[in-house]
């Protein structure tokens, strides 16, 4: 068997999709892309095609060693991202080449559900709050908030009151034993972390995301000493060689790093497995489409420290397309009682609608993240 093309998809809202076809006529996909860089993933995936192209598809390990290590300069959002996808790619065809789901070729799994949150937003405490209502009444038992807006290096207090108003809302909402995670999403410097996370001790919260910027890990053990939530962190690492800096640092209870980002599947089941050995629970990021998350699914299937899982079904961003638009089995999915099931069928175990990916790829996208600035004129982060 052999690979014979390799073709990306920008589809809406922001999403990018890889193709790669074999001589047998078996077709894999993944999802390549960084949010607000989809053209950029897109270039790079088109770069490793030269190599790619022509080579049996089975030696994964093997592909994606010359992905990463064949260039001089490795690493980073970019790279990795296109990596990721294409890994993804792989191992759905080899799981439909063997007629058995990726995540038996990983060793077999150790659960067939695992728990799922629903992001609910967070700049508003009366739709937050609505919004915490309405997942629950859907069946989730968890839920993530962002925390605040922009906040400068040292800011208001009233900034602070904002945010504990929000979280107190959504506790009002839902009671004190729905999971609450609440995201500071890197917009937080140390100063003003160390004042959230000792206001917000009380709340009982499932983790605090990002309390900082994973650049700055020599905070972490500081500001864990602070509050007695776990301290999430990884959806902007890349490898293993980021999450080893991370784990070696401590304070962290729980990585997210993101399949596709980090790698796809074949460097994040060993980001996983590294950080079993420092006890560290997983919550794979995935903000993203179907293929993403069936990807997803697939790693939280054989991974023991593996508790929950991202997903996007409805989310904001989902305006123009949602997940399920994109596969032609709407029930793959298969959401219940806060858990979703492992997708069985062979490969990533779900099967994509070849037609309207090429319909809505002719439509694209140019999504960029928004751009925030401080009271004086100074660039926010987002």
């Amino acid at each position: 068997m052999k690979i014979t093309s390799i073709k990306t998809f920008l589809v809406p809202p922001r999403w990018c999709f890889v193709r790669i076809e074999t001589d047998s006529g078996i077709v894999g996909w993944g999802e390549p892309v960084v949010e607000g860089r989809a053209q950029t993933v897109a270039a790079a995936v088109d770069e490793l095609s030269d190599y790619l192209i022509g080579k049996d598809p089975s030696p994964i390990e093997d592909l994606w060693s010359v992905m990463y290590r064949g260039g001089f300069y490795r690493g980073g959002p970019i790279l990795m991202s296109a990596i990721a996808g294409i890994d993804q790619a792989l191992w759905d065809i080899k799981g439909k080449h063997l007629g058995v789901p990726t995540h038996v070729l990983l060793g077999g799994p150790v659960r067939d559900r695992i728990r799922v949150y629903s992001w609910i937003g967070g700049d508003r405490p009366a739709d937050t709050a609505k919004a915490a209502r309405e997942a629950v009444a859907r069946g989730f038992t968890a839920v993530k908030m962002n925390g605040t807006e922009e906040m400068h290096f040292v800011d208001s207090y009233d900034k602070v009151e904002r945010v504990l108003e929000n979280v107190q809302a959504v506790r009002d909402a839902v009671g004190p034993h729905i999971g609450l995670g609440v995201d500071f999403h890197g917009r937080v410097h140390k100063p003003m972390a160390k004042v959230l996370m000792r206001e917000l001790a009380p709340y009982k919260l499932m983790f605090i995301e990002e309390p900082v910027l994973s650049e700055h890990l020599e905070a972490i053990p500081e500001l864990a000493a602070i509050s007695p939530a776990p301290i999430a962190l990884g959806e902007r690492m890349y490898s293993r060689y980021d999450f080893k800096r991370l784990l070696q640092t401590g304070g962290v209870d729980i990585i997210q790093p993101d399949p596709s980002h980090s790698g796809g599947i074949t460097e994040t089941r060993k980001i996983a497995a590294m950080a079993e050995a420092y006890d560290v629970a997983l919550a794979l990021h995935c903000p993203l489409g179907p293929i993403a998350l069936a990807a997803n699914l697939q790693i939280d299937a054989v991974c023991h420290n593996a508790f929950i899982q991202e997903q996007s079904l409805g989310i904001h961003y989902n305006a123009a397309n949602d997940l399920l638009d994109y596969v032609t089995d709407r029930s793959v999915f298969a959401y219940q009682d806060g858990y979703v099931t492992i997708p069985g069928g062979p490969g990533l175990g779900v099967e994509v609608n070849e037609a309207y990916v090429a319909e809505r790829a002719a439509v694209g996208h140019r999504w960029r993240n928004p751009l925030w600035r401080h009271a004086d004129g100074s660039v926010a982060e987002w």
